[in-house]
Formats: C-alpha cells, structure tokens, sequence
C-alpha cells in the first residue's frame, strides 16, 4: 500500500471531503455571506454598513485561516451555512446580528471588590 494514500484517508471527514473540496466549501461560502451583506445590511438596517460588515466578514474568516484538519473545516462550514441560512431568512433579530461586532476577545474577567474600589468603581 502507498503510505501517502492512507493519510489521505485519515485526513478524510465523515463527508468523505478531501482538503480542496474543503478549501472550494470554504470558498461558497465566503462568496455566499459576501453576496448576502446587502440584504442582510437592509433587513436589519445595520448601522455598520455593507462595508463594515465585508470586513468584519473577512475578520471572522481569517481568524480560521490556520485550521488544517478537514473535519474541523467541514464543521466550521456547517456551523456558518446555518448562520447564514438563519440570518437570511430572519429567524434571528437584530441584537443577535449585531453580536458579530462585538470585541471577539470574549468575556472579560470579573473584578473583585477591592479591584474595584481601587479603581473608584462602586
């Protein structure tokens, strides 16, 4: 057996996706939310704008850019057809669009008392 075609097979999702089918879903979909902005941009009357939106778009992408399992790539392309299945057909309102934008360094950690006094906070 050739070692190469068996880690072609590891490397295989449970869709059965080779790492340039992946890459070309990856591709649809980025074209498919580009597309989209628009629409979403007037259906929730952003404030953000289309451009605004394209490049947090290009953000959210990149910040994926380094994943190489394909299993992971397939998943993360599930997870973004339904956003923009969700957000195209309305089913979310507009706080949840506008989340998007938030600071995506996440939660920030809570203070204790004294931290908080120190600083003049109540």
């Amino acid at each position: 057996k050739n070692p190469d075609m068996a880690a072609k097979a590891v490397a295989r999702s449970a869709l059965g996706s080779t790492p340039a089918e992946a890459r070309s879903r990856v591709v649809a979909l980025y074209r498919a939310w580009y597309r989209d902005i628009p629409y979403i941009v007037e259906t929730f009357t952003l404030p953000v704008g289309i451009k605004g939106c394209r490049t947090k778009l290009r953000e959210m992408f990149d910040r994926n850019k380094d994943v190489k399992d394909v299993r992971v790539i397939d998943m993360l392309v599930v997870k973004g057809r339904m956003e923009l299945e969700e957000t195209h057909n309305v089913w979310k309102q507009k706080t949840h669009v506008m989340r998007f934008f938030d600071n995506a360094t996440g939660p920030q950690p809570k203070k204790d008392f004294l931290s908080n006094f120190l600083e003049g906070r109540d």
